[in-house]
C-alpha cells in the first residue's frame, strides 16, 4: 500500500534566535540535516528542497502519512534545540549563554517561536 498525502507542501521558515549565526558551525548544521534525514526515513516528510544558512533554514516539504505539519515543525525544533543545546553544554558553555531567555517554560533558546509556514496549493506556487 503507498504512502496517503494528506497535507499540501509547505515552504518553511525558521531562525536562529536573535539570527545569531548559531548554525555556522557544522556540527549544527549535522544536526539539523540528520533530523531531517531522520523525518523523511520514519515516513513523516517528503523534503523537496531545503537551504541551511548560518542563521536560518528554509525548506520546502509535505507531511505524510496523515501527519499535522504543526506536530512536525514542533518535533523537529524541539529535538534539534535540545541536541544543539547539549553540545554546547559539552563544549561551547560561552555560547550556550547567548541563548538563555527569561521564559517560565525554558532555560535557553535556539529557534524564533514565530515560523513562517506556507501552504503551497498549486503547481504554479510550488514552482
Amino acid at each position: 500500500m503507498g504512502v496517503i498525502i494528506t497535507e499540501y507542501p509547505q515552504f518553511f521558515k525558521t531562525t536562529i534566535l536573535d539570527w545569531k549565526k548559531l548554525l555556522k558551525l557544522n556540527n549544527y548544521k549535522y544536526i539539523v540535516v540528520e533530523s531531517l534525514k531522520f523525518l523523511v526515513e520514519s515516513k513523516r516528510i517528503k523534503l523537496f528542497a531545503f537551504e541551511l544558512m548560518e542563521n536560518h533554514l528554509h525548506l520546502i516539504w509535505q507531511m505524510i502519512g496523515g501527519v499535522k505539519p504543526a506536530d512536525v515543525q514542533r518535533d523537529f525544533l524541539k529535538y534539534t534545540a535540545q541536541q544543539i543545546k547539549k553540545d554546547l553544554v559539552k563544549n561551547h558553555k560561552a555560547v550556550l549563554e547567548q541563548f538563555k531567555v527569561g521564559a517560565k517554560d525554558r532555560q535557553y533558546q535556539f529557534w524564533e517561536r514565530n515560523v513562517l509556514s506556507i501552504v503551497l496549493r498549486t503547481d504554479k506556487v510550488f514552482k
